[in-house]
């Protein structure tokens, strides 16, 4: 049911239905109240009236902004779709425009507004809009608004517009300059993108959003205004680049070939090539040479190619042909001092570096007088004490190129000069010393030499340690080692015998000999044949070194002095030798024992030479023993027999390590058998049998063996055997440890779930038959020990027929019939065995072990022809 009802207050009718009665009531009691009216709304949401109340509601509370933003929403969305010249759009904008008399504080309303007005490419409209939006928000609220507007300038083709709205932005947020030069950029106003970057640059509290540092922003300025120059009027490029230069060191080649390409693109190309010059005259890094070097030569050939397209098209007249060649001979120039110019970083780089001026000076090879400036300017240039490379080189290069131009006079001067360098080093002086008296040398100016090295060993005034950095190096020369080295030599060559011999003899008193000094010292003294003082020599030498210096020293005089006198002074030869050996190192002592011993051999005594290469063996390197106990075991069967080397022998087996003492003992062994003590030899190969493992040394038990099968019997054979296998046990204990404790545990929990896989018997039955187990094993071990039952027709010689024949006698006995031949029935058995057996079977019972008692006799059966094959392979190696 629809109602009519007349506001007499308002003067309009209303219209409503039933159900809006009590609405319409709420709003009479409430009218100023915004839930009611929301209600209201809410309920009639989607009808066409809802509009009318939105206007009554408004026209009651003017000031609600809930009313109003749903109220705009609501109209706009009711147009949306609909053709921007509908009577709609201009309606809604009359209403924003009402809604704005009371909302104008609200910054909703106003983007609302322009939005709307945005749609519509109302362009100035929404501009003023914009302008009044501005105006009346306060400032907090403008950065709601900001974005918007700059997004309508950026949309429509307005430079000059949104030049003057991003100015106007630009004085709320600086830090957005960033978005307003590539904005420039983008419309082509380079000149003041450019000014507006530069500010940036300028600005040390500058803080790029675009996470920018300020150097990258200064490349992007510099290449701005280089690859724009004649967009760029209000800056000065040049001036820019050069404080970049000051500023940004890491970028200077970069810079330099902005600034070229910045006058190559304004046309002044000769301005460009000073700019290039400049460049590759003042780089300090072979990086920045480079890039400033390709760029100039990729320059000079673009000129070049243009000049040639330019002669090509047109007739060219002779001053363009005498322009080409002045431009063709300045890029062959430039190609050509490039390595002279790459050398010149360098020395700027590091002007005291003096391999680089070396290599200056032979870039100059053909220009003497270049050269010649050049040494000049290396000793004027480098700081002795900061010096990179050996600085007395220059000096010495310097002379020798007077020299070899035959100024000998300059050469001199240069020389004197170089000795009053103060150098860092004294060796380096001296050097300059030594080839100051070489260049009179090669002059033959030898009494100069003489004197040159005179001054430069003259004591100085007051003494400084050699080492003492606080003292000038003029005042330590007189301790170099070197310059008096070269003394020495010159006073041997041009000298007298005193004087040559005062100068070793001050060598010695400043305490700077090395062992080569002293030697040289004692061979110039004997050449002169003065012995006794060569000797002296030597001993003041000893007197000054310590092992291992003085071994070379001690080899020389032990050496002369048996030349000398052989065996005419033996005590004193001895006094020399138990001097040299106290103390010896072991490293050194073979030689010396062994020159000792021949000394008493060939002039002493003996048992002195014996007791000398006793002492040998224990005092040289343990891998030096063996090799000196073979050369005492051959002296002393030289001298005294083969029987007295079994001392020898034993001293060496207990001394010497397993290798080496398990070969001592295979000769020893040898030895005694070509004595005829087999029991003897026996018993060194039993001896030496428990340092030899029969899988490494296969060799001894071999040669046992056939010693055996040659000198023994069966109990020998068979007691071998045993050895062999009680070694082999013992060393597979030691190697083999770890793991069988390690595989103790699992090998137990097997045995154990074997056994019970049966089940049923319950756990005795299982420990029984693991006792059942042990048991066996045990047996099998006692009959390993058993003997077995040889076969027959196996003979054996006893030892001590043996004893006293030759090996080949021995041989031969042994294959004729022998007169001592053991025959060996296959039922025999000795009392012993049949003790064992009998033992056995009467002490153990066979139902004690049950089932056990077959797998003994299986393991006893294999046992014994385990024997017998053993015996026949020892049978068919016998014959």
């Amino acid at each position: 049911m629809v109602t009519k009802v007349k506001m007499p207050e308002q003067g309009q009718e209303i219209i409503f239905e039933e159900e809006d009665l009590p609405f319409e009531e709420e709003i009479l009691r409430n009218p100023f109240y915004v839930k009611c009216w929301l209600r209201y709304i809410d309920h009639k949401k989607g009808a066409p009236v809802v509009r009318v109340i939105y206007e009554r509601a408004l026209k009651e509370l003017p000031g609600s902004y809930k009313l109003w933003y749903s109220y705009l929403r609501l109209r706009k969305s009711q147009i949306k779709g609909r053709c921007v010249t509908d009577p709609g759009y201009e309606d809604l904008n009359n209403t924003f425009e009402r809604a704005l008399v009371f909302m104008h504080k609200m910054p909703r309303i106003w983007l609302l507004y322009c939005n709307f007005l945005m749609a519509q490419k109302k362009i100035t409209r929404t501009r003023k809009a914009f302008d009044r939006a501005l105006r009346a928000l306060p400032i907090s609220q403008h950065r709601r608004v900001w974005p918007l507007y700059l997004k309508l300038v950026r949309l429509h083709d307005i430079p000059e517009t949104a030049v003057r709205v991003y100015r106007r932005y630009l004085k709320l947020s600086p830090e957005n300059a960033e978005e307003y030069i590539e904005y420039l950029v983008g419309i082509g106003r380079l000149d003041e993108a450019a000014l507006r970057l530069a500010q940036i640059v300028n600005k040390e509290d500058f803080v790029s959003k675009e996470g920018k540092s300020n150097h990258q922003l200064w490349h992007e300025l510099c290449d701005l205004i280089c690859k724009n120059p004649d967009k760029v009027k209000s800056l000065k490029v040049e001036p820019i680049i050069r404080q970049g230069l000051r500023r940004f060191t890491d970028q200077i080649g970069k810079l330099w070939c902005s600034l070229a390409d910045y006058y190559i693109r304004s046309g002044h190309f000769e301005k460009a090539r000073d700019i290039y010059e400049e460049a590759i005259q003042t780089v300090m890094t072979v990086r920045d040479f480079t890039q400033v070097f390709d760029a100039y030569a990729q320059f000079e050939e673009s000129m070049i190619s243009t000049k040639l397209e330019s002669a090509g098209d047109f007739s060219c007249s002779e001053e363009d042909d005498l322009d080409l060649e002045v431009r063709m001979a300045r890029f062959e120039d430039l190609m050509d001092r490039r390595p002279l110019l790459l050398n010149s970083v360098l020395l700027r780089q590091n002007p005291h570096n003096v391999h680089e001026w070396h290599k200056r000076v032979k870039l100059f090879d053909d220009k003497p007088r270049e050269q010649i400036n050049t040494y000049t300017e290396a000793v004027r240039t480098i700081d002795p004490q900061l010096a990179t490379g050996k600085l007395h080189t220059l000096w010495v290069e310097f002379a020798k190129f007077y020299e070899r131009n035959e100024q000998i006079d300059d050469a001199r001067l240069i020389m004197q000069k170089g000795t009053q360098v103060p150098y860092k080093k004294v060796d380096e002086l001296a050097a300059v010393w030594c080839e100051y008296a070489e260049l009179e040398i090669r002059n033959e100016n030898f009494e100069e030499a003489l004197k040159l090295m005179q001054r430069a060993t003259a004591m100085p005034a007051r003494r400084a340690a050699y080492h003492d950095d606080t003292e000038t190096v003029q005042a330590r020369v007189y301790k170099s080692l070197k310059l008096w080295s070269m003394y020495a030599d010159l006073e041997e060559s041009f000298g007298t015998f005193k004087t040559c011999k005062a100068v070793y003899d001050r060598i010695i008193d400043l305490k700077i000999a090395t062992p080569q000094i002293i030697i040289n010292y004692g061979m110039f003294l004997e050449e002169q044949n003065y012995f006794e003082e060569a000797f002296k020599a030597y001993e003041k030498g000893v007197a000054l070194f310590r092992w291992p210096n003085v071994y070379d020293i001690w080899n020389t005089y032990l050496t002369k002095f048996i030349e000398r006198y052989g065996g005419k002074k033996l005590e004193r030869i001895r006094d020399l030798f138990e001097q040299c050996l106290d103390g010896c190192p072991s490293k050194f002592a073979k030689s010396l024992y062994l020159l000792y011993s021949k000394v008493e051999e060939d002039y002493g005594l003996a048992r002195h030479a014996m007791a000398i290469y006793d002492r040998a063996t224990r005092a040289v390197q343990p891998t030096e023993q063996y090799e000196m106990f073979n050369i005492y075991i051959k002296k002393a069967a030289e001298i005294y027999g083969v029987t007295h080397t079994r001392e020898i022998y034993e001293k060496a087996i207990d001394l010497l390590t397993d290798e080496p003492a398990r070969e001592m003992c295979l000769r020893f062994a040898d030895l005694e058998r070509k004595l005829g003590e087999i029991d003897r030899a026996r018993a060194i190969y039993a001896h030496c049998s428990q340092v030899c493992d029969p899988r490494v040394a296969a060799k001894f038990w071999q040669t046992w063996k056939e010693f055996e099968v040659k000198h023994g019997n069966e109990d020998t054979v068979r007691e071998m055997l045993r050895i062999k296998r009680s070694v082999q046990a013992v060393y597979n204990t030691q190697v083999n440890f770890m793991s069988t404790q390690m595989l103790a545990s699992s090998v137990s929990q097997t045995t154990v779930a074997d056994l019970s896989i049966g089940g049923g018997a319950g756990q005795d039955i299982n420990d029984m038959r693991m006792l059942e187990q042990k048991a066996a094993a045990l047996a099998a071990e006692s009959l390993r020990d058993q003997p077995a039952k040889p076969d027959k027709g196996i003979l054996f010689v006893r030892g001590e027929k043996a004893v006293g024949e030759e090996d080949e006698k021995m041989a031969a006995a042994v294959q004729q019939t022998n007169p001592d031949e053991i025959r060996l029935d296959s039922d025999f058995e000795s009392d012993d065995d049949a003790t064992v057996e009998e033992v056995q079977t009467q002490l153990v019972p066979s139902a004690v072990f049950g089932e056990l008692g077959k797998e003994q006799e299986e393991m006893q059966a294999q046992e014994e022809m385990k024997a017998q094959e053993e015996m026949q392979e020892e049978m068919q190696a016998q014959e």
